[in-house]
């Protein structure tokens, strides 16, 4: 690991992804969690915040990064729910099947390397009747952009962790044997290739 992955890019991921419009979606989706909730990239934390504590028994967070498990000790400390981390990727789940009551994935899709892969682990680990909840950046609806975020990604990635800015995430959750009750998607605030949302409900096809 270099000295930009090692000191500078956990700084910039935790910026970008703290920005008011990403904040806003987070507050829009986190609440819905209950139960025993997995969380698919917890990083630095910033889904904490907008967890319900009457709602939700425990966190565990799925996350590879020391370094943005080490950024996220102060949200960590003062969150009441009892937060456990397992340091390894999405795609293989330390976990028994059936364990958790809400599966919760917010900009992380676009990093994991295999994402249909991790999805289907996230469904192989979910209560029968859990939800899957989640709120994405993806591939845009115009050619124009999407052509954009084609051209960017090369750069994008190096900058933002592995970044994918255009990944076609209904595509992704249909493969990964994911069937959505509910999904709204549009533009949030800032630069259209790495804007275009995708928030809602998923439970097993």
């Amino acid at each position: 690991m270099g000295f930009y992955d090692h000191h500078i890019m956990p700084r910039v991921v935790d910026f970008a992804c703290s920005l008011k419009p990403i904040s806003y979606q987070r507050r829009l989706v986190v609440p819905q969690a209950q139960g025993v909730v997995l969380e698919i990239g917890i990083g630095s934390g910033l889904n904490l915040a907008f967890y319900d504590p009457s709602k939700v028994k425990k966190i565990i967070g799925v996350d590879p990064d020391d370094q943005m498990w080490a950024r996220s000790e102060r949200r960590r400390s003062l969150s009441p729910i009892p937060i456990e981390r397992i340091g390894l990727s999405g795609e293989e789940i330390p976990l028994e099947k059936n364990t958790a009551d809400t599966v919760l994935v917010t900009y992380t899709l676009c990093t994991i390397p295999n994402a249909v892969g991790a999805l289907k682990e996230m469904r192989r680990v979910l209560k029968p009747g859990g939800t899957l909840v989640f709120s994405e950046h993806g591939e845009a609806p115009e050619a124009h952009i999407r052509k954009w975020q084609d051209r960017i990604e090369p750069y994008w990635k190096k900058i933002a962790g592995g970044c994918h800015p255009g990944r076609p995430i209904p595509k992704f959750l249909s493969e990964g044997g994911w069937s959505v009750t509910r999904m709204d998607q549009g533009y949030i605030p800032g630069p259209k290739p790495l804007t275009y949302n995708y928030w809602g409900t998923a439970e097993k096809a």
